[in-house]
């Protein structure tokens, strides 16, 4: 029996290992632990990775989304639309603002936003629009950017799953006013431990970002404003700044995965769907069966993981419970909380791992 994990971190550490340990041990060398010229250089070539002007490094994905949020300005009693099937960071931002958490629901075949949703759910309250790249794909920013600029909206692309997606040739940041990135160890450029980024072609908003995130000041004791310690540690900058030059072709293989899926996957689950002018660059490979549990637990026993991203949304959390929400207010979310399956999908799975996982997927279906 294989035993095949949901994300094989060890065998990508493995697969540049020299590279890595070579950049953590200069950082080590260098003494150079707080900000400095290892972080410099890896804010310079994800800016030119993503095709943008400036990229932040920060604490975490996270922060990432709250930097965003105070950069746009967003205070007490402003709406802020997002989507109820993400993870609950999304929103946690909106409350350390202050800002009024509101949802939409998504569509059903690729579970982003569902745009005609969000037309309706705008009001003269609406600040912002924090739109999830889920599972590594981006709904149509144009449409989108083109909604927020005729009602004045602030526009933050959570790209935290979307490292290298694209729209319509264009990666998160170049239709929103910033996009916040992580880069858990689990993502498709992950450091070791938390970090995160936010992307901006906006001169002025970078510019108060980088205040932000250390302490407001512009030198070591002269502070602009009041800010935070959001920064990235430079050890992780150096192990991101390693692996960012393999991105692409880690990319490309969970793309060519992802069609190997796509074409021997049993008929009986649904695959994932990749939108006419979307670049999907599958974090997860998302199937869909009514019987999900079941499948799980079965392909458990014969050593596959998986996982449920996300097994109940947001509007229905306890930590929510005083928003009002209840079951029902947004069927598609709802509804894909108990179907949807992420299997494995890593850079460094082999066919023979997937023709496995495929095999004993089509026999718990016979």
């Amino acid at each position: 029996m294989m035993k095949i994990p949901l994300v094989d971190l060890k065998e990508n550490y493995l697969s540049i290992k020299d590279e890595i340990d070579r950049a953590i041990q200069e950082v080590i060398d260098s003494t150079s632990f707080i900000m400095g010229p290892y972080l410099k250089t890896f804010e310079k070539n994800f800016a030119s990775f993503c095709n943008a002007k400036h990229c932040i490094g920060c604490s975490s994905g996270t922060i990432a989304v709250h930097l965003a949020l105070l950069a746009g300005g967003i205070i007490k009693g402003d709406e802020v639309i997002t989507v109820p099937n993400t993870f609950i960071a999304t929103t946690e931002c909106i409350s350390y603002v202050d800002g009024t958490i509101k949802f939409v629901d998504v569509e059903s075949d690729t579970a982003l936003i569902n745009i005609d949703h969000l037309k309706k759910a705008i009001t003269k309250k609406t600040k912002a629009l924090i739109v999830v790249h889920l599972y590594g794909q981006m709904p149509n920013m144009k449409q989108i950017r083109e909604l927020a600029d005729a009602h004045d909206l602030f526009l933050i692309e959570d790209a935290a799953q979307a490292h290298a997606a694209e729209w319509d040739g264009h990666q998160p940041g170049y239709y929103g006013d910033v996009a916040s990135y992580s880069f858990f160890p689990a993502k498709n450029l992950g450091c070791f431990g938390d970090g995160g980024a936010v992307v901006t072609n906006n001169d002025e908003l970078a510019e108060h970002i980088r205040l932000l995130l250390n302490h407001g000041r512009t030198t070591k004791y002269e502070h602009q404003i009041e800010g935070y310690n959001y920064r990235l540690d430079p050890l992780q900058a150096a192990v991101l700044n390693a692996k960012l030059p393999h991105l692409s072709t880690w990319t490309d293989l969970r793309r060519k995965h992802a069609r190997f899926y796509d074409t021997h996957l049993s008929s009986m689950v649904e695959r994932p769907v990749e939108s006419p002018g979307a670049k999907h660059v599958y974090y997860m490979y998302e199937i869909r069966t009514p019987r999900r549990d079941e499948l799980m637990e079965y392909l458990k026993k014969q050593g596959i993981s998986c996982g449920i991203h996300y097994p109940l949304p947001l509007h229905l959390q306890p930590a929510y419970r005083h928003l009002g929400f209840v079951k029902g207010d947004f069927p598609i979310s709802e509804q894909l909380a108990t179907e949807i399956l992420s299997i494995p999908i890593y850079p460094e799975l082999t066919t023979e791992q997937q023709q496995y996982i495929i095999d004993h997927i089509t026999t718990f279906f016979k």
